[in-house]
């Protein structure tokens, strides 16, 4: 069972976020949350968020579900950043000009699920083919 967080129009660019999140893909959900923890990038920051924010759906799924819920086998499966509506803003430059300020935003995306153990079947149907 997995769960996803997602948040929406984060004052930060697209470019800075993925660096971090990079970081924490494939990783287990806890051992990301310490790696963002202390991370120095101003990024790391929402990024963090939306990990806690899909541990704690991966946690309220399994509660409906009336299914055991262990927070150490989760792994974040995917994490993406998408890049959100871009601000325009105008500063002024020499002469009477106008330089366009772009102030970018973006959409991050995690997905974290239990660890897949190795003896299930999609590894072994591919072999079979």
């Amino acid at each position: 069972m997995e769960a996803k967080a997602q948040a929406r129009f984060v004052r930060v660019t697209p470019q800075k976020a993925r660096r971090v999140v990079d970081l924490i893909r494939g990783r287990q959900a806890a051992e990301a949350v310490a790696v963002l923890e202390f991370a120095p990038q101003s990024a790391s920051e929402p990024v963090r968020k939306v990990v806690q924010s899909a541990i704690a759906n991966a946690r309220v799924k399994a509660d409906k579900a009336s299914e055991p819920f262990d927070e150490r086998l989760l792994v974040v499966q995917a994490a993406y950043v998408d890049e959100g509506p871009t601000l325009k803003r105008f500063r002024p430059r020499a002469q009477g000009r106008a330089y366009r300020i772009r102030k970018r935003t973006s959409h991050i995306t995690v997905v974290v699920a239990p660890r897949e153990t190795r003896g299930e079947a999609g590894s072994t149907n591919r072999r079979a083919r």
